[in-house]
């Protein structure tokens, strides 16, 4: 096995029977996630697509928490700087969206924010039965990110996709299924194991026609990553507005 990363950051890698796992490792502040730790998921995604020995991705979260989004404090900082989005984040969004090999995740808890609408360009989704997925984007003064304003609305439907990233409403493990996020629902014991053994029936099939396969269903990427850049640019500017950080401040003091 080969691991990367002390646990500072907040991200350990590790490649182990032909799978790069990315665990968010960040318990005490819930997997929010940071510039940091976004630059470390790239390189791991870029790394692990270019090394032969790994075939795929495995997404993995703590303590009862896949990812609560965003570090707020983190990002509130780098606005006041002129940042927006920042090239931490894009770099990882490009490197998910155009990573060659599939992508497992597990979810175990609260998926937030970048923490559900990463799952939509995962090829298998497992969940736990205490898991809920949530994108209060509007709700800080924000918008959505990702390429989710392009991919919900063709995963789910535009009604489901309003529920999800307008209206921020909380979609449990069940509903998650049932709009298509979550392929399985397995109980929190065995979330990891299910999904190291997801991980391990896709390393051991014939990997050429797998890829092929895996990009002619995911299609012409072009099209996501434009629409990245656009909510980026929406995202950057709506960051630095009076009604997000007042959005910001209101959630980081609360009690």
């Amino acid at each position: 096995m080969n691991d990367s990363d002390d646990g500072n950051i907040g991200v350990v890698v590790s490649i182990e029977n032909t799978i790069s796992t990315i665990r968010f490792n960040r318990t005490e502040k819930k997997n929010a996630i940071t510039r940091e730790m976004y630059s470390a998921m790239a390189k791991a995604l870029t790394e692990g697509d270019q090394n032969d020995s790994v075939r795929v991705h495995l997404f993995l979260g703590g303590g009862g928490v896949f990812s609560a989004g965003n570090d707020l404090r983190d990002f509130t900082g780098h606005s006041l700087e002129g940042a927006g989005l920042g090239n931490e984040v894009l770099s990882f969004l490009g490197a998910l969206v155009t990573a060659e090999k599939p992508i497992v995740a597990a979810v175990d808890g609260p998926a937030i924010g970048v923490g559900t609408t990463l799952l939509m360009h995962c090829d298998y989704v497992l969940a736990t039965p205490r898991s809920y997925f949530q994108t209060p984007f509007v709700d800080l003064g924000l918008v959505p990110e990702a390429g989710s304003s392009l991919v919900a609305p063709r995963l789910f439907g535009p009604q489901r996709a309003f529920s999800l990233l307008a209206m921020g409403q909380r979609w449990s493990a069940e509903e998650a299924m049932h709009a298509g996020l979550v392929n399985k629902i397995v109980d929190e014991r065995e979330i990891e194991p299910a999904a190291l053994e997801v991980a391990a029936i896709l390393a051991q099939k014939p990997q050429q026609a797998l890829l092929t396969t895996r990009r002619l269903l995911r299609g012409d990427t072009a099209e996501i990553l434009s629409r990245i850049e656009e909510e980026a640019e929406h995202f950057s500017r709506h960051l630095a507005s009076e009604e997000a950080q007042a959005a910001f401040s209101r959630f980081i003091n609360r009690d």
